[in-house]
Parts: C-alpha cells; structure tokens; sequence
C-alpha cells in the first residue's frame, strides 16, 4: 500500500510549484547564481592572444584540456576568468574525504556533528586554494610558454594567478549559496549548467557532420536513439539499490511498548557515482596533453606511447575499463565502512535477520556490497567505453561522453528529487494549517454555544 508521502507525489503538478512561494525563491535564486556563473566564463583573462589561443585549444583538445573544458562550460577554450573551474574545490573535497578514512584526528571530526563538518569543510577551503594557486601558477607559466602572453613575464604570472584564483574562490561562494539558499546541491548544479550550455552547439556540430554528408542519415537516427536508450539505462541504474532488511526489537519503556518494527539498509547499486569516470579519463588523457603542450607532438617514445594509448586505441580502451573499476572499489571502500555500519546498528539494537550482530553483520555487508561494485564497475565502464567508441570512429562530439551523461542524469535525478521534497513539505504545512484553521473553528462555534445556552437558562 502506498504511503502518504507516495500519494502526495502521485498528485504533483507543476501549478503546485507557483503555489509553493519559498521553492519559487530558491529557484529563482538559483537560476540568477547560475546566470552569474555563465557570464563570467565569457569574461577573458587579461594579456592573452585570443588567436593564437583558439589555435591551441584546437590542437588540444582531445586532451584533459577538453575534459576541463567541458566542466567550466566552455571556460577553458575562451580563457575566462572561471576557466578553473569548480574542480580545485571538488578536488580538495575528495582529498579530504580520503584523509577523513586514514587521519583519526579527521575521522573523529567527522563524527562530532555539526561542529567537525564545518571544521572539515574549513579545511576543505584552505585546500582549495592551495591546489588552485598551484594550478593557476601551471597554466599561466603553460600560456607564458606558448607564447600566448602578449606581455609574458612576472606580471602577466602574478596577474593570472590573482584572476584564475579569485575566480575559483567566486565559484566556491557561488556554489555554496545556491545549496544554502537555493535549490540542489550548488557545486553539481553548477558543473551541470556548464555541460548543458555547450550542448546546442556540440548538437549543431553533430548535425552538421550529417548535413555535409560526414555521417549517414540513419547512423545520426541510431545514435539519438541509442542515446536516450543510454540516459533510460542510466537512469535505472542509478535508483538501483539492494535493500538489506534490518529489524529492531521490541522493548518496553513504562507502560508502553517500543520498537519491532522493520526498516532497511539501501545500498546503492553505484555507490563511487561519476568519480571513478573523472579520475581514470583524467589520468588517461594526460599522456595526450603533454604532447599537446610539446607543439611538435613530443618526442619518439611519447609518439610510441600515444599510438598504444591514444584516444581510441585498444590500449586506451582496457586501461580505461580497468582503471575505472578500480577507482570503483577504491572510492567504495572509502566511502562506506561496513564496520562502522554494523556497529551503529549493534548499538541501536538492529541486526540483519539470520546473521548475528557485530562481526558478522560486517563481514554480509561487506560481501553484498563487493558484488554490487562488481555491477556498478561493470555499468560504469559500459557507459564511458560506448561513447569513446562513436567518438572514435564516427566523430560524435564530446560532450555525448559517458561522463557529461552521468553528471546530467545524476543532478537531475538530485533536483527532481529536493523538488518533490519541497513540494510534500509546503503540502503537508497547507494540511496543518487547515487543520488548525478547522479546529479554531470549530472550538469558536463550541463556545459560542455555550455561551447562548448560559443566555437561554
């Protein structure tokens, strides 16, 4: 039967969103901090070459240029001030998830509560601006080194450390008030709306390429199709998760009994979610960057390197697959600890039925959650290699990569969902004051009886 809450959401519409007076603010604050964002990746540094640059940027882009460049919307390409990114600070953020899980200074802030996450997330800011500053001195001495700098030297260096930094930290902000006072999580919303902007034009080039004939009519039709096949499959397996049924016993507090009801343990079946992606794509591509960098292409031994592990070789393929799966389990194995679990259910008094508490319980999730990555590995490597593949031999633009899919799926499926949550609590404050107003009403009507029947006595 379904619950409360489920029959609400059946009854959605978006008429309820205008009702909804807070959801319709944090949206609207949300799209002006976007809009924000997308008019500072059209902002330029100061000092560059844009010819000589737009030049440079072709001939790299099937690096990890372009990898940058599809998650600051085009930044990167245009050389804005936003053409960092977000990705120092997401960078920080999985460093210090890492630190959290070996440091047990760390791992004892995280679970103090409120007070050690706003200490860890101090913490993560400071790492922020240690790895921008680090990766805005590499890109202003690459640009020097180019010959991209009209005025090269220490000043163009200082001037665009100061702006790739500032602007880094401005996104950091941005992102960090649209979770707060807007709708989503910011930091996603805002490497989302980065991929969604140079949809059309990656769109338009694919269907360029049929228009001249480079593509045939009926591969373009496959490929849409195969596509939304993909984004239904992703979809699925996202929401996939194993249930792992957790029952609590009863007990009596007075006069009155407590507990014995079941609940559930979800696990999903794609817990490491689109970093296993980025890491392995970002490490592959590296070998194709510094030749791009090396303007001739590199020397012979980097030659012989890309022809084994270029973009679409089969080499670039199974490190691919490979390193995907192992930043799969990696990721997994930091960010959930099947010995914590079991101990906090031991202490709450739950216990999986026909496995004992403590160890055991461990060691069952630890086995159900093994085979799941397994899936979720599996999965991931399927999506990504797919659109390597019709990169490769059909030039479809990049943007059709497994990764931007993920990340597009997965942040809509994340506001879809906070959506719904606003919409079912502003629901049920309506039902409560109705409620309230019935009841005042009908307690005035109560005593206006009463006071009549004093009168008639």
């Amino acid at each position: 039967m379904a619950s409360a809450a489920e029959q609400l959401a059946q009854n959605f519409s978006w008429s309820s969103i205008s009702q909804a007076k807070e959801l319709r603010q944090r949206i609207l604050f949300a799209l002006g901090l976007l809009i924000i964002y997308r008019l500072g990746t059209y902002i330029p540094m100061p000092g560059i070459d844009t010819v000589r640059l737009a030049q440079f940027i072709e001939q790299t882009q099937s690096g990890i240029l372009g990898v940058f460049n599809m998650f600051s919307g085009g930044a990167v390409s245009r050389m804005a001030i936003f053409s960092l990114g977000i990705m120092p600070y997401i960078s920080a953020s999985i460093i210090m998830q890492l630190m959290t899980s070996m440091v047990p200074s760390l791992e004892q802030l995280k679970k103090d509560g409120e007070a050690g996450r706003k200490k860890i997330n101090q913490y993560t800011r400071y790492g922020t601006v240690l790895l921008a500053t680090v990766q805005s001195y590499g890109v202003a001495v690459g640009l020097q080194g180019q010959g991209l700098a009209l005025d090269p030297g220490p000043y163009f260096i200082a001037s665009a450390m100061i702006t790739l930094v500032g602007g880094t930290m401005f996104l950091m902000w941005l992102g960090e008030q649209i979770t707060a006072r807007g709708i989503g999580n910011g930091i996603s919303l805002i490497i989302y709306v980065g991929i969604i902007a140079e949809l059309p034009s990656a769109l338009a080039q694919f269907f360029e390429l049929g228009r001249t004939g480079a593509i045939a009519a009926w591969l373009i039709i496959a490929i849409l199709l195969g596509a939304i096949a993909v984004i239904a499959f992703v979809v699925m397996l996202e929401r996939a998760q194993r249930r792992i049924i957790v029952q609590y016993p009863k007990r009596q507090v007075g006069q009155k009994m407590y507990g014995g009801e079941n609940s559930h343990l979800p696990l999903k079946v794609n817990t490491a979610g689109v970093i296993p992606p980025i890491f392995a794509s970002s490490l592959l591509l590296m070998p194709t960057t510094i030749a791009g960098f090396a303007g001739d292409g590199g020397s012979e031994w980097m030659q012989l390197v890309l022809s084994y592990i270029g973009r679409g070789q089969p080499g670039f393929l199974l490190i691919f697959i490979a390193l995907i799966v192992f930043f799969c389990f990696f990721y997994t194995a930091v960010v959930f600890n099947p010995e914590d679990v079991a101990d906090n259910l031991k202490k709450q008094g739950g216990f999986v039925p026909g496995i004992r508490p403590g160890k055991r319980t461990a060691e069952y999730l630890d086995y159900v959650l093994t085979r799941l990555t397994v899936v979720g590995a599996a999965y991931l490597a399927a999506i990504c290699v797919l659109p390597e593949l019709l990169i490769s031999n059909y030039s479809v633009p990049f943007y059709f990569g497994g990764t931007s899919v993920l990340i597009v799926v997965s942040v809509t499926m994340d506001m879809i969902t906070q959506v719904q949550s606003h919409l079912l609590a502003h629901q049920y404050e309506g039902l409560i004051e109705k409620s309230r107003l019935g009841g005042g009403k009908n307690r005035a009507k109560a005593r206006a009886n009463r006071k009549t029947g004093r009168k008639r006595t």
